[in-house]
């Protein structure tokens, strides 16, 4: 009889629990069980999901929580003691809750629906350790995140724990960190360029930033101690117009003014001010110049021409909103404004119900929402609306970001061979002209991806030969790592470097860009959407269309029916073919030839097989190299997994596509 194979797998766990949790029962049973449910509905729930966790069990002061990923785990531990704390900073100091948090990576033991095992120990034990509204890590955990993750941790040294035999080396983010967090990450210092003396100080700290970049930063200097003391202590206010950042984009200013209250409840202010500074913070993560909070905000309540308003503020866009409830709904209207122009780009209204009346849930779901939907650099409505701006403007004409917007288009586009060749030229000219210009080397990585990939915007042969684009691969690597060298807190820098692994087919590094990439905005419609399509395509596929349905969720009918492709491909893959059609046709474009290769090898395994053969004569003609070698080629060159390709290329063999075009060879 041979023994039961125990189930395991790596995972990051988060353990936390109430500080004097029978103190406060003690004191107060019904108020405290009350408190601490509404804490888990409204910020541990929805906080897991938001970072991609699963909770695995609750034990009444308890809470047990599984990531697929370290950097989430800690991150989620993060905003989570962030949340409890300006929540209990409404209550009486009695009412209070705390808790303390451990996480951990390491190896558990699945039995159903719960782990076990040393992983889950040791996360317990550094809860233990940590302060309360703290969170301790492992060193394991901290060697993976230390780089990844803007937190400062305090190294604790190796702590010996009851009922572990090995010392832990133990990091610590403490309580007070949080508001220091806090503050670093509002926008009244993100938005702000940086003054001289940081800009020289962030140069130091980049050693592999060329040369030529310190020259703009010795004459801002220069301009500093000329100018003396008072253009000093100024200079903040000035940069906008002049700043050689590179992590700062070329393009236009937002301002965000705070929401306005029509319910009639005092109350409800702090709800609607909320969704004024949470918005803040999401667009800036979207690598837009943000208004800073004091700023915008010192303009509630007062009635204001907008177009005065955006030159008073220097900014192109203006952001207002408004915020009703009633006893059965609440109402927030938002709208994006042209200041320069008076008009209106883009406006929704959000319906919720009041009750139950999770209103955090609401607050974070509304703004992720909101903040895609403006700030997205493909699917935002600032960037859709600064490309119609400039359409007529030919490359040479395009400033720095007009080219990243049209080579953001030509990107969606795929097959407009004009569209890729015009932003291909515009950002090699781009780079040349204003090399510290991250998004300029992040545009550039992706359009050169394409045309890899696709061919797009390139002569023959180079258009249908796999083999003759690998050209075209050290210039791509070299742009991902221009974009992150010059931009290292960048989402969209992470992304071009994620991409350049993804060419050179290299799964462990693109787990670690993206991860990278999530750190920094885990709202990134674009980023979720390419990067859960490109992680499924080498294998990682639970993980990969979790993500792209998050990005299509949040783009919403802007996002490029490609996306669609892992969800479908994960249906392929375990053999539910009929969910894979429903979903190919999702991605359907007409005249396209991939779509028509997706249905000759979906529909001989629905034994359609003369539905099948239909599709080959379609796809020769959109495609006159197509044969099983070409497709072979093609997802290779995609990172695709042996069993995939096998079962892709059995299925256009019953469908009768030739093995291989022998005139091309001539």
């Amino acid at each position: 009889m041979s023994e039961q194979r125990v189930e395991r797998k790596l995972a990051a766990i988060l353990a936390a629990d109430v500080v004097g949790y029978s103190r406060l029962m003690g004191s107060d049973e019904e108020g405290t069980l009350a408190r601490l449910k509404s804490l888990h509905r409204e910020v541990f729930e929805p906080k897991t999901e938001e970072h991609h966790g699963h909770v695995v069990k609750t034990t009444g002061d308890g809470i047990l929580i599984e990531f697929p990923s370290v950097v989430e785990a800690v991150q989620c531990a993060v905003e989570v003691q962030r949340r409890i704390a300006e929540y209990s900073a409404k209550l009486p100091k009695e009412q209070r809750l705390e808790f303390r948090a451990g996480v951990n990576l390491g190896d558990v033991i699945i039995e159903g629906s719960d782990i076990y095992g040393d992983g889950v120990n040791v996360a317990a034990r550094l809860e233990s350790v940590a302060e309360p509204g703290g969170v301790c890590v492992s060193g394991t955990v901290y060697e993976h995140v230390r780089d990844k993750l803007p937190h400062r941790f305090t190294d604790l040294g190796k702590q010996r724990v009851k009922n572990i035999a090995r010392p832990i080396h133990v990091y610590a983010f403490k309580a007070d960190s949080l508001v220091q967090s806090a503050t670093a990450s509002m926008p009244d210092s993100r938005s702000r360029p940086k003054s001289g003396l940081a800009f020289l100080r962030s140069m130091v700290s980049l050693p592999l930033l060329p040369a030529r970049r310190f020259p703009s930063g010795m004459a801002l200097l220069a301009i500093i101690l000329l100018g003396g003391i008072v253009v000093w202590l100024s200079v903040e206010h000035l940069v906008p117009a002049t700043y050689a950042d590179a992590s700062q984009p070329r393009g236009p200013t937002v301002a965000v003014l705070a929401f306005d209250n029509l319910s009639g409840d005092p109350a409800d202010e702090a709800f609607s001010d909320g969704l004024g500074d949470e918005l803040i913070t999401l667009l800036s993560r979207f690598g837009l110049n943000v208004v800073a909070r004091n700023t915008s905000f010192a303009y509630k309540g007062k009635a204001s021409d907008i177009t005065d308003l955006g030159r008073r503020l220097n900014a192109q866009y203006v952001v207002e909103g408004s915020f009703r409830r009633n006893p059965d709904q609440m109402n927030i209207n938002v709208q994006l404004i042209d200041a320069r122009a008076g008009t209106h780009v883009w406006a929704q209204i959000y319906e919720r119900p009041t009750a139950p009346a999770n209103f955090g849930a609401i607050q974070d779901e509304v703004v992720q929402l909101i903040s895609a939907a403006i700030g997205d650099a493909q699917t935002g409505a600032i960037a859709r609306h600064e490309l119609e701006r400039t359409r007529s403007k030919s490359p040479t004409e395009l400033s720095s970001y007009e080219c990243f917007v049209h080579a953001i288009q030509a990107i969606v586009t795929q097959i407009d061979d004009d569209a890729v060749r015009r932003a291909r030229i515009c950002l090699e000219k781009t780079v040349k002209r204003d090399p510290n210009y991250a998004e300029g080397w992040e545009s550039l990585t992706n359009v050169l991806a394409e045309q890899r990939w696709m061919g797009v915007g390139l002569a023959p042969p180079d258009t249908d030969d796999y083999d003759n684009r690998t050209y075209l691969i050290p210039r791509i690597v070299e742009a991902g790592n221009r974009a992150v060298q010059l931009a290292p807190d960048s989402a969209q820098a992470h992304l071009a470097l994620f991409t350049a692994y993804n060419v050179t087919c290299e799964p462990e590094r693109m787990r670690v860009e993206a991860d990278r990439v999530l750190g920094i905005n885990p709202n990134d419609a674009v980023a979720l959407g390419v990067m859960g399509n490109m992680l499924a395509f080498v294998g990682m596929w639970d993980y990969g269309r979790q993500l792209a349905e998050k990005g299509i969720r949040l783009a919403g009918p802007a996002a490029p029916r490609w996306w669609w492709e892992a969800i479908a491909k994960d249906y392929y893959r375990k053999g539910e073919y009929d969910k894979a059609l429903e979903y190919f046709k999702r991605s359907y474009v007409l005249q396209y030839w991939l779509n028509h290769l997706h249905l000759a090898y979906t529909l001989p395994y629905l034994g359609r097989i003369d539905e099948a053969r239909a599709q080959i004569p379609i796809l020769v003609k959109l495609k006159p190299d197509i044969s099983i070698k070409t497709v072979d080629q093609f997802y290779k060159m995609f990172c695709f997994q042996p069993d995939f390709i096998e079962q892709v290329e059995t299925a256009l063999r019953r469908a009768g596509l030739r093995e291989e075009v022998i005139a091309a060879r001539q």
